[in-house]
């Protein structure tokens, strides 16, 4: 029976708030709405007089604001770079009195963290702090206490730069937060500590890069629809899992490498029978085909009037894909199976109707996903819509012309 009563009280302070809190992020602020193009930025572990100013010199050269997570101590011995960094427009919220892992310390130590490093960075930024994230964003079910008992909400990331490991290089740590930029993302970085050795060499070149592809760079309290994960939207968030899961097990990637397109592909055999193309072109089943999947949080977001126009642009780096991605090489045709197909009948594809058993399976489906992302509950009948690789490259390849109502300005 003690064994149980152990294994219980496991599961119950430790189990349960990494799987809700530190996975699920349930009760955390993780990220914002997609509709605008805009991402947060946050650095954690500092501030630390050898780095810090450098992270602020690079942010304040590109017009860029972020928000710092502050070890308490490190912000009573350097008033001076915080009072910056609010003179400048950054966020200064807490991360810790001590930087320690919440599973290593005592359920004590855990609860009072949160409250010694809220009212301890209060005092040094004179105002009260909002938002707490732990050190490694790790819970125990005395983290959630403690911040409740602090008066603050916790935060977490979207995207993790990484930039702590060993292994990883500035030019890596680029690379990875370019590929999984998305609008809404919160992503963490450090200005002190190990991660201080790939972020300060390489912040310059990824402000410009994200500047350039049209992202503001907010303080995370300004980021639109950043708000902490309820009940209400936990089915959005599984569903990103849902689909996460499938391109790993699918080999599906974004169009462009970049996670903020609006559209996903992978290599398939055609699925379906009987289908020919405009012209009589016979689409026999098995053929090596371009499946590709939409965003969903993305198109939800923006609404179908601008990810109409979204489209256009997105569906040049597909047709890039299709000539550099070696999987993609032998793909004779580009498909989705989908309740879209007024929308993409717009943009040059066929549409075909489906056998009775798949649009059964496929409406259904499209029924869980309104469901899990708040959208109207009745589905429009799915249909194929195909295009040949040929067609598709030669209307949105390199230099075909974006004309007509949907052209990205």
């Amino acid at each position: 029976m003690r064994w149980r009563a152990t294994i219980l009280g496991l599961l119950g302070y430790v189990g349960l708030p990494y799987l809700l809190v530190q996975r699920l992020n349930l009760g955390l602020v993780r990220e914002g709405q997609q509709r605008r193009k805009a991402l947060a930025l946050t650095f954690d572990d500092g501030p630390d007089p050898a780095t810090t100013p450098a992270v602020l010199d690079a942010l304040r050269e590109a017009g860029a604001r972020a928000t710092f997570f502050v070890i308490a101590g490190r912000a009573q011995a350097h008033p001076d770079l915080i009072r910056r960094m609010l003179e400048e427009g950054h966020g200064v919220e807490a991360h810790a009195a001590r930087h320690v892992h919440a599973w290593a310390r005592t359920p004590w130590g855990a609860f009072l963290d949160p409250l010694r490093a809220t009212r301890r960075v209060s005092a040094v930024k004179g105002r009260p702090v909002r938002l707490h994230r732990p050190p490694h964003g790790a819970y125990t079910l005395a983290t959630v206490l403690g911040q409740r008992a602090a008066g603050v909400t916790g935060a977490h990331w979207s995207i993790e730069g990484r930039d702590w490991h060993p292994a990883s290089t500035p030019d890596g740590v680029r690379q990875r937060v370019n590929a999984l930029a998305f609008p809404g993302a919160v992503v963490v970085l450090h200005d002190a500590g190990p991660g201080a050795r790939n972020t300060v060499p390489m912040l310059p070149d990824l402000l410009s890069d994200l500047k350039e592809r049209g992202y503001a760079l907010v303080p995370l309290e300004e980021l639109d629809g950043a708000a902490p994960l309820s009940l209400r939207n936990l089915p959005r968030r599984l569903m990103r899992g849902v689909d996460r899961m499938f391109d790993r097990l699918a080999g599906t990637r974004p169009a462009g490498g970049r996670a903020d397109n609006l559209f996903r592909v992978g290599l398939v055999r055609f699925p379906l029978s009987g289908i020919t193309l405009q012209g009589g072109v016979p689409l026999p089943k098995g053929t090596p085909a371009a499946e590709f999947h939409v965003n969903n949080p993305l198109l939800v977001d923006l609404g179908l009037r601008r990810s109409l126009r979204l489209a256009r642009e997105d569906f040049r780096d597909l047709a890039r894909d299709l000539q550099t991605r070696p999987e993609l090489q032998g793909a004779q045709v580009v498909f989705c199976l989908s309740a879209l197909s007024p929308l993409l009948a717009t943009l040059g594809f066929e549409t075909h109707d489906l056998s009775p058993a798949d649009t059964r399976r496929l409406r259904g489906w499209a029924n869980v996903l309104r469901w899990a992302y708040g959208s109207d509950p009745r589905a429009p009948t799915p249909k194929l819509s195909v295009m040949s690789r040929g067609a598709f490259v030669a209307r949105y390849g390199e230099g075909a012309a974006l004309s007509g109502p949907w052209k990205k300005t």
